[in-house]
């Protein structure tokens, strides 16, 4: 998501979610997420419903046409998803899998340009579906996920909750961190706490910006990547900054990683190919596919 400073009115509005559940003995998944809402702090009500219809495709496309509340689906297997627009939409870390044992420099982009290791402090302030926090964390290194959207923090909470079940991903998630927070909120309540040697310096700050559905395409041309059913989900709920707030959100990430003077701060920008610079600002090193541009800028 952008990562940009809410409205203080909205930040604080509590959002109802209708949660629709498959099977009476689904209680204490129910009550999980319960918890994990409690604990996190995250501002949302939900309204818990048993729906024994069979979620067909048409009746997931007429529920979400005539719901007034964003609608979670508690499926059979335990995960759980955002009915947008008839489409069931979740994280699904297990599909990741071969990608993240797999991941390393030779194969990953965002590990070339991130250079980190195990024992690197990283900040992905723009967590999204946290697919790029999971290549990360890969690494060994601690991985803090800010997602600022209430009902994406929630998906990412319960995501991380039924993946830590798993014997084989338990060490990669205790090293994922998710606060649903916005990121310049959480650049600046680092900026404030004082430098000890109990704060660990961060070393990357990766930024995955919202940016506009027709950035993926040559201006000319009109030929580029299309845009994926997880990313017209996310332009449901977030809009992309603008030329102030991108500046914003850069200035304050460089800000946090020029904090550590033992190694060199790298600031990470994932961007369409095809995409202007964030905040028009030229980085000092690229690294780039056919699709995607990782634009590094050194501190």
């Amino acid at each position: 998501m952008s990562g940009l400073q809410q409205d203080s009115s909205k930040a604080t509005a509590l959002l109802h979610c209708q949660l629709l559940y498959v099977r009476e003995t689904q209680q204490p998944q129910i009550d999980r997420l319960q918890a994990l809402i409690e604990k996190h702090q995250c501002p949302i009500v939900l309204n818990p419903t048993l729906f024994t219809d069979k979620l067909n495709q048409k009746r997931r496309q007429q529920l979400s046409d005539i719901s007034t509340q964003p609608i979670l689906v508690l499926d059979d297997k335990d995960k759980l998803s955002w009915l947008s627009n008839g489409l069931s939409i979740a994280p699904e870390w297990d599909k990741l899998q071969r990608r993240v044992v797999s991941a390393g420099r030779k194969s990953e982009l965002l590990l070339q340009a991130t250079k980190i290791t195990s024992d690197s402090q990283v900040v992905d302030a723009t967590a999204g579906f946290g697919h790029d926090s999971l290549i990360l964390a890969s690494t060994g290194a601690q991985v803090m996920m800010l997602e600022q959207q209430p009902l994406m923090a929630l998906l990412l909470l319960a995501e991380q909750q039924r993946m830590s079940l798993q014997p084989n991903w338990q060490k990669l998630m205790s090293r994922l961190h998710i606060i649903n927070t916005d990121a310049l909120s959480y650049f600046a309540e680092l900026k404030a706490e004082s430098v000890t040697a109990n704060n660990k310096m961060i070393d990357v700050v990766y930024l995955d910006p919202m940016f506009p559905e027709d950035s993926y395409q040559d201006s000319k041309t009109g030929k580029g990547a299309k845009v994926g059913k997880l990313m017209q989900a996310l332009h449901q709920l977030a809009c992309p900054p603008t030329m102030n707030e991108e500046q914003q959100l850069l200035q304050s990430a460089q800000t946090i990683v020029s904090r550590n003077d033992d190694r060199q701060g790298r600031v990470i920008v994932k961007r369409p190919q095809l995409a202007p610079s964030l905040a028009n600002l030229q980085p000092n090193e690229s690294w780039h596919n056919e699709a995607v541009r990782f634009d590094g800028y050194f501190v």
